[in-house]
């Protein structure tokens, strides 16, 4: 049975919270519910699955106290826990697949990440933990296509930044709801901010202090996950996750933080921990004598499509003119920026830039396993965007024009079949035709040779006006269509003839039962780089 050794009474205030956190429970599936009515369930943060692999698959839990205790200075002390696992073809387990039982760690923030080998490829599974007599909900998820084989779609959801206070996470239940094979996050899935002095506007309040220790970062990620909509999503399929910088800091970059540097280097390390602590992913992404985290990484999905995950803040250079140890200035005057196009400066670091570059080469390929599709999978918005003031960002690939074109250019001479790149971070909808020099005008000299979606945020506020983005659209040749007022997802399939993106939007954010519609839908067709409007 699971039971705290210790578990001081919460006080009114974290009463209040754990009751804030609760939405519907009709979020999740039928299937997914059979833990639902059990008292003092360890699983309140749900389940998860992570990439798809052809032979295996990895699935993820974490054990917590009642939520009453969410940032309390009293929270209950863990003990280890013994907690069982099993895998099946059919919901209900009668046809057993796999089992096995493992030990929850305090040290470990009790999270398990148990890969499950020897499955069959191109299939579905369910699976469910067990602690003591409490029972988790059940999680769907999938193998991938084996390698060469002639997969014929690939259907994803795309998300990004999901700030708690501004909004609810309808575009979760929604997203639960399309089916899809795989889950792309790309980004913020926590922020370390405590929230706002004045609560104007906001969905639902947060009591949680601005993120510095472990502990901070382990709540954090129990606030967000606490939500039965993103629990739905989790449960549905399988998720394939990357960080962007509310992870630990805002527009951190590698070792590049605010303040002084040895504590700002705890707390990056401790955000790091917490985010695989609560992410489904695999142990050989953890790197013995590093904190850091290997997480850029290629998935294929038979020959249809190859995913390359970047990681865009582990390893990238400060941003241009920022001193070290203060705030990014957000936008500078390239005039009065001379290190804006360093050549030497990389957004990816010089070791994940020549890893991408392999990948986006053996992308073009004549081999059975060179994908259809190359898409690769980062945080921001790719294209260049000009505002009329003629700043420009440094924290996107703005801020780093050269090596932006040096990407470009790989794509350009390797020539990959399809080549798309998907982002988000921005909370705006952009899509985008990438041409072969990237800051100039795509036309007969200069044609396009990628395909650009870059989505919209689950709930973060956007703070731009639609006139202040149709003018970087005038600005801006690259940009084919530009939103800001939503707050949603990108359903994406793929198939051997073309990729469709349909950018599903909330109707209310600040609404738990709000509607969710199709903003827009496009089509990139195979071989004819660039997106084309279809409604």
């Amino acid at each position: 049975m699971f039971s705290p050794l210790h578990t001081p009474a919460p006080n009114r205030r974290h009463f209040l919270v754990a009751s804030s956190l609760a939405t519907a429970l009709g979020a999740l599936p039928a299937w997914a519910r059979a833990g639902e009515a059990l008292a003092h369930n360890p699983f309140t943060l749900g389940i998860a699955s992570g990439d798809p692999q052809p032979d295996n698959i990895l699935i993820w839990t974490r054990l917590t106290a009642p939520l009453a205790y969410l940032g309390s200075d009293v929270s209950p002390e863990l003990a280890p826990q013994t907690v069982h696992w099993e895998v099946a073809h059919d919901e209900q387990f009668r046809q057993p697949v796999a089992q096995g039982q493992t030990t929850a760690l305090p040290e470990h923030g009790h999270a398990l990440h148990i890969q499950v080998n020897g499955l069959s490829p191109d299939r579905w599974y369910f699976y469910r933990f067990r602690c003591g007599n409490a029972l988790s909900t059940t999680g769907h998820c999938r193998t991938a296509p084996a390698a060469g084989s002639k997969a014929q779609k690939l259907r994803m959801a795309v998300a990004s930044c999901q700030r708690w206070e501004h909004g609810f996470y309808t575009a979760w239940a929604d997203a639960a709801q399309a089916a899809p094979d795989l889950v792309l996050f790309l980004g913020d899935y926590i922020y370390e901010y405590a929230q706002p002095a004045k609560p104007v506007g906001l969905a639902r309040p947060q009591p949680l202090r601005t993120a510095q220790t472990l502990q901070d970062y382990r709540d954090r990620y129990a606030l967000h996950k606490s939500d039965a909509h993103l629990q739905a999503a989790h449960a549905a399929c399988n998720w394939s996750v990357i960080w962007d910088d509310h992870e630990v800091e805002n527009d951190y970059a590698s070792q590049y933080g605010r303040g002084e540097l040895a504590h700002f280097l705890a707390r990056r390390n401790a955000a790091w921990q917490a985010f695989y602590e609560n992410m489904p992913l695999r142990a050989n992404v953890l790197q013995q004598g590093s904190p850091g985290l290997a997480l850029y990484r290629s998935l294929q999905w038979g020959n249809l499509a190859r995913l390359h995950l970047l990681d865009g803040r582990q390893y990238r250079d400060l941003q241009a003119c920022r001193p070290e140890g203060k705030a990014s200035t957000g936008t500078v005057d390239p005039k009065e920026c001379a290190a804006l196009h360093d050549p030497a400066r990389s957004f990816l670091g010089w070791e994940q830039e020549r890893w991408l570059a392999r990948q986006v080469q053996a992308d073009a390929g004549s081999a059975n396993n060179a994908p259809q599709w190359s898409a690769l999978v980062q945080t921001t918005l790719f294209a260049a965007r000009r505002h009329p003031s003629g700043k420009q960002s440094t924290d996107s690939w703005d801020g780093y024009p050269e090596a932006r074109q040096r990407l470009v250019r790989q794509i350009s001479e390797s020539r990959p079949r399809n080549s798309v790149l998907l982002g988000g971070d921005i909370h705006q909808n952009y899509v985008c035709s990438i041409p072969a020099q990237s800051d100039e005008a795509p036309d007969k000299r200069n044609p396009v040779v990628a395909s650009e979606f870059c989505g919209t945020s689950i709930s973060s506020h956007s703070g731009m006006t639609q006139t202040k983005v149709d003018a970087i659209v005038q600005n801006s040749p690259q940009v084919t269509y530009a939103r800001c007022d939503e707050r949603g997802y990108s359903l994406v399939e793929i198939t051997p003839r073309h990729m469709t993106t349909e950018l599903r939007a909330v109707t209310d954010p600040l609404k738990a039962d709000s509607s969710v519609y199709t903003l827009a839908r496009f089509v990139v067709e195979d071989r004819k780089p660039g997106p084309i409007r279809i409604d």
